[in-house]
């Protein structure tokens, strides 16, 4: 393994909105308009990060309009190659108990009226492949650093990605889980696949916060209780993602050549 050099991106969720002990802000403009925050630069698991809250520092901006194209350009543009997203989802299976860290390696996108890719309107179409929607080597080393954590850990599972900020009904909440969904969320898409479209490797850390409705006939879902859980769990979930920061290799993944050969409208952030 080389030794590690380029910072890695790390993008916040619900209840994770502070990460870095002496954060330095980085004021970012991008083509999309302005990240949801300043993105902050500093050290964590032993190597240079780049850390982002998606919903902003104080909890602002709900998950239909975060803009995650300004976000993912923004980190690029500080020369992350490397992005581990947290988020709370809900458990669309029942053995899913809350305080467990999915590693999920499949998604179904249910959202709509988001902007979806960075090659829109531009005058060349740009096609990308996203049979695996998240980084295969960032995957192992997520599931190997969640395995060795406090909490239970799954290798694998479908993220259903809904439109928010509503939860699901119990009909949509059981037809997410017949679809083949074992957990669902709010900010997984486009989020991975604006990732995808700018060369990054990218992937994911999802919590477990409760149970979706329709897992059982008592089962609901509130705001308070999502943060409630994630806030008991935080510290545990921290360990795990210093602990994958650490251990990310550094050398060169085939995530980073997905637009070899392609022809772009615009030159990408060196």
């Amino acid at each position: 393994m080389s030794e590690p050099t380029a910072p890695v991106g790390i993008l916040g969720g619900s209840g994770l909105y502070r990460l870095l002990d002496d954060p330095e802000p980085v004021p970012v403009t991008t083509p999309f308009g302005d990240p949801s925050d300043p993105p902050s630069r500093g050290t964590f698991g032993g190597r240079p990060v780049v850390f982002l809250p998606r919903h902003g520092a104080d909890h602002r901006i709900p998950p239909h309009r975060v803009n995650y194209r300004a976000n993912l350009w923004a980190l690029r543009s500080l020369g992350v190659r490397q992005v581990v997203a947290a988020s709370a989802v809900g458990a669309l299976v029942p053995e899913l108990g809350a305080g467990t860290v999915v590693v999920p390696d499949q998604i179904i996108d249910r959202t709509s009226g988001r902007e979806h890719t960075v090659y829109g309107d531009v005058g060349t179409v740009v096609h990308v492949p996203f049979a695996d929607p998240y980084c295969p080597r960032g995957r192992v080393v997520a599931v190997n650093a969640a395995q060795a954590g406090t909490l239970p850990a799954v290798d694998g599972g479908t993220m259903v990605v809904i439109q928010g900020p509503r939860f699901s009904s119990r009909a949509e909440s059981r037809r997410n889980a017949a679809d083949g969904g074992t957990v669902v969320g709010m900010t997984g898409m486009p989020e991975a696949a604006v990732a995808r479209e700018l060369a990054l490797c990218y992937t994911t850390l999802a919590l477990v916060t409760d149970a979706d409705a329709g897992v059982d006939r008592d089962s609901s879902v509130s705001h308070a209780a999502v943060l409630e859980m994630f806030a008991r769990n935080v510290g545990a979930l921290t360990d795990v993602l210093r602990d994958v920061v650490a251990d990310l290799p550094d050398d060169d993944c085939h995530c980073r050549h997905v637009l070899d050969g392609l022809e772009l409208p615009f030159e990408l952030p060196a």
